[in-house]
């Protein structure tokens, strides 16, 4: 299992959006289906779901975060593993929008034959596009962090900050690709990320900045689960990805970019699929209450 996995906040739509990505993407499957009961927003559906072999949860949670374009999905069409690559993306493209919007409408452009940018019925945005074969290989999703407003300029600092934390914990961080904006790409400044990706431990993100006006930024609605062995492992990544304190709540922190993350144990999501009622509901009274997580305090919950 990988140890950071993207997470949706939805308002009521959690398990009916879960069920049409897997029926979208190739290779999905719901793995679990839960619910949190006792919240301040109520009964809460948890998912988890695997998207193209890739790894996916999310939350009904109530109309508090709303989905927006500052984290999108690329989904790579590799034509050096199918054949019908461009046909296939097309079909998907066209399963996406529908009920959705176009932001780029699906056409050649001089980064690749055929791509789209596109928000689904969700809210949720998607990048397909087909890929250049050549080079080393890429996942079929990866998620993409589009800097903005007061973020604007920063993903080159963010990559760089996320390869430093993550290296210095077990050394799985890697740089990829970073390609910047020469001259004369208003509203782009010069110098700023066109493109970028990068590795923290087995997952692949990209990034790149956005000039412009947008009407949109980085928040809780899709977070980053990294999923923690021990509390020690814990207590790290809580202190170099929290950087708002009002923002730290049940796990959820923002770094100093904005953009959104759940530190969580291991041993909780363990507790929470094969707990009882009973015992999920003290283990949820019990994270209720928390900002960072407290595994021995969560484990006391659970046993009671």
């Amino acid at each position: 299992m990988k140890k950071i996995i993207p997470h949706l906040w939805f308002d009521k739509e959690a398990k009916e959006s879960a069920e049409f990505y897997v029926s979208v993407f190739p290779n999905s499957k719901i793995k679990n289906h839960s619910v949190i009961k006792g919240t301040p927003s109520g009964d809460c559906d948890i998912m988890s779901f695997d998207l193209g072999g890739e790894p996916f949860m999310s939350i009904s949670a109530g109309p508090y975060f709303k989905i927006n374009p500052s984290v999108s999905f690329m989904v790579n069409f590799d034509p050096n593993k199918d054949t019908d690559a461009k046909e296939n993306l097309t079909k998907t493209w066209e399963k996406l929008v529908d009920g959705g919007k176009e932001m780029m409408p699906l056409q050649e452009y001089p980064f690749s034959k055929w791509y789209g940018f596109c928000e689904d019925k969700y809210g949720v945005s998607w990048q397909l596009i087909l890929t250049d074969p050549g080079g080393e290989d890429r996942p079929f999703i990866i998620p993409s962090l589009l800097f903005v407003g007061s973020s604007y300029g920063k993903a080159e600092e963010a990559g760089d900050y996320y390869l430093t934390v993550f290296n210095q914990k077990n050394g799985q961080a890697k740089l990829g690709q970073r390609v910047k904006y020469g001259a004369g790409a208003e509203p782009n400044k010069e110098g700023t990320v066109m493109f970028s990706d990068f590795k923290l431990w087995d997952t692949w993100f990209t990034a790149m900045d956005g000039g412009g006006e947008h009407k949109f930024a980085f928040n809780e609605a899709v977070s980053f689960m990294v999923t923690c062995d021990n509390q020690e492992e814990l207590d790290y990544f809580w202190e170099k990805l929290s950087h708002v304190p009002e923002a730290e709540q049940c796990g959820w922190c923002k770094d100093q970019f904005g953009v959104s993350w759940q530190v969580v144990p291991k041993a909780m999501n363990e507790m929470m699929e094969k707990g009882t009622p009973e015992q999920n509901k003290r283990v949820t009274e019990a994270f209720l209450k928390m900002k960072k997580f407290d595994i021995a305090k969560l484990e006391e919950a659970y046993n009671g």
